[in-house]
């Protein structure tokens, strides 16, 4: 098999927010529009992100994630994000999934959670601290930088 890029595609319930959205977060703009469609064929990161207008049905996704490769390069997208007004959430020496990560999150129009992170290591635990519920996504607040209060699940 050869993988040329990893494909989502979400159901949003406004593509006009959905699109700016996103074109703020990719720097690019859409590169077809249809009634109730948008794509965007990335080429940094690989990716093609399609979403159709739909109701929304309840929790579609967990999260979505772009891995960089530096915790400079987790730092200069929440410039990006600050810069294009973004809301944002950081989390730095983070223990979660059995790694050791550096992350920015962002959430779209439709409070799917998308992070940007650096995997610095590996760690002997899934999330550093249990009680929380385990490795989870944590809402984004406010204009950020804000940071988690510890753990994946801040």
């Amino acid at each position: 098999m050869n993988v040329l890029k990893p494909h989502i595609s979400l159901n949003v319930s406004n593509i006009d927010a959905s699109v700016a959205f996103y074109e703020k977060v990719f720097r690019v703009s859409a590169s077809k529009r249809r009634p109730g469609y948008a794509k965007f064929d990335l080429a940094e990161p690989s990716l093609n992100l399609t979403m159709q207008e739909a109701p929304r049905t309840g929790v579609n996704a967990s999260h979505f994630g772009v891995q960089v490769a530096s915790s400079e390069d987790v730092a200069a997208a929440w410039s990006r994000f600050k810069e294009a007004g973004i809301k944002t959430l950081t989390e730095d020496d983070t223990e979660c999934c059995y790694a050791l990560q550096d992350k920015v999150w962002v959430e779209d129009p439709d409070g799917n959670s998308w992070e940007v992170f650096v995997v610095k290591g590996d760690v002997a635990v899934k999330d550093a601290q249990p009680t929380k519920g385990g490795c989870c996504v944590p809402k984004v607040q406010g204009g950020g930088p804000a940071k988690a209060d510890g753990g994946c699940c801040g």
